[in-house]
């Protein structure tokens, strides 16, 4: 039940309106039910839920910079296919997204702006190159693995649209990394070369992944509040925990280490310990100074301004249609 299906009432006035809508609302979150586009919800819970789908949104638009590039360069017309389908994927999630984000009053073309004036951000792990094929199999196993353990809660999150959309994502992103962790397998099967090509990739990759999750529960500004709210399900540190416990036997069966030395089963949490990830670089990187940063942003604002015509001959067009 969301905040329209309360039963009706005699509209009160002034402040006692409002203390009654907020009531409304969070007897709708208390019961972890669904708040609706056409319900009404506080300006802040609009507000991060407009930050948060926004930058989801621009992550899986700018995440497909980083393999597009090795689409023409794959070494079969097998893996071309399968990494220009799975670019194409990230290019969806960015749509379903977009459009969920447009039910909170914002339009896709301000949301674009946002993020090519650096007013939005995106996750910082596609900050970092993709250096060679190996890095393919890498995101889909540990980038998309990240994803998918910081995705999947969402289904259940507050918002009704943002839920919907994650259920088709997250169904993606599995095979997403399927397919990453099979490639890996490929190469691990193969020569030295290849294996030592693996390896290099995840220690490369390995700490930003456990950057996606976001800062430390401590240092992490918003995370409380959207947990009250129940657009967040589970915490920074608990989702990154879950990302190391599933990942090191996965990693084990690959025949690769990660570059932890602190990294070993704690029989009495009944998890892995690991150690923490350089917070200073992440700061960097979020704040745009990361390996890749003005190369990503640069290459958005190209390809935005490029599909300037289409937006134009789109809009012509549906004028054309209105006026007939």
């Amino acid at each position: 039940m969301s905040v329209t299906d309360q039963p009706e009432a005699e509209a009160p006035e002034g402040l006692e309106a409002l203390e009654a809508l907020e009531a409304q609302f969070e007897a709708v979150i208390a019961r972890s039910d669904r708040v609706e586009p056409r319900d009404w919800m506080p300006d802040g819970y609009r507000r991060t839920l407009i930050r948060q789908v926004a930058q989801h949104a621009h992550s899986e638009i700018i995440g497909m910079q980083p393999e597009g590039g090795w689409i023409t360069r794959a070494p079969s017309l097998r893996r071309k296919a399968t990494l220009l389908a799975k670019v194409q994927d990230e290019a969806g999630h960015g749509l379903y997204l977009y459009s969920a984000c447009e039910t909170l009053g914002v339009s896709r073309g301000e949301l674009t702006e946002m993020l090519i004036e650096g007013k939005q951000k995106y996750s910082s792990i596609f900050n970092y190159p993709t250096l060679s094929y190996a890095d393919v199999g890498t995101i889909g196993w540990l980038v998309d693995g990240a994803a998918i353990c910081n995705q999947v809660p969402l289904c259940r999150t507050s918002y009704g649209p943002y839920g919907r959309a994650m259920i088709r994502i997250c169904k993606e992103e599995s095979f997403h990394q399927r397919q990453g962790y099979e490639l890996l397998m490929a190469m691990m099967r193969g020569t030295d070369e290849q294996r030592a090509m693996v390896q290099e990739s995840v220690d490369r990759f390995w700490w930003p992944a456990l950057m996606m999750f976001g800062p430390p529960d401590d240092d992490s500004p918003n995370t409380a509040q959207s947990m009250a709210w129940g657009i967040k399900r589970n915490t920074n540190d608990d989702l990154r925990q879950r990302f190391v416990d599933m990942s090191v036997p996965q990693a084990e069966a690959l025949g690769v280490t990660f570059p932890d030395p602190e990294l070993r089963w704690n029989a009495g949490r009944g998890h892995y310990d690991f150690g923490q990830p350089d917070w200073e670089e992440f700061a960097q990187v979020v704040k745009g100074d990361g390996p890749c940063n003005a190369q990503r942003i640069a290459h958005r604002r190209r390809a935005h301004e490029d599909g300037a015509w289409v937006r134009e001959a789109a809009s012509a067009f549906a004028a054309k249609q209105a006026a007939s």
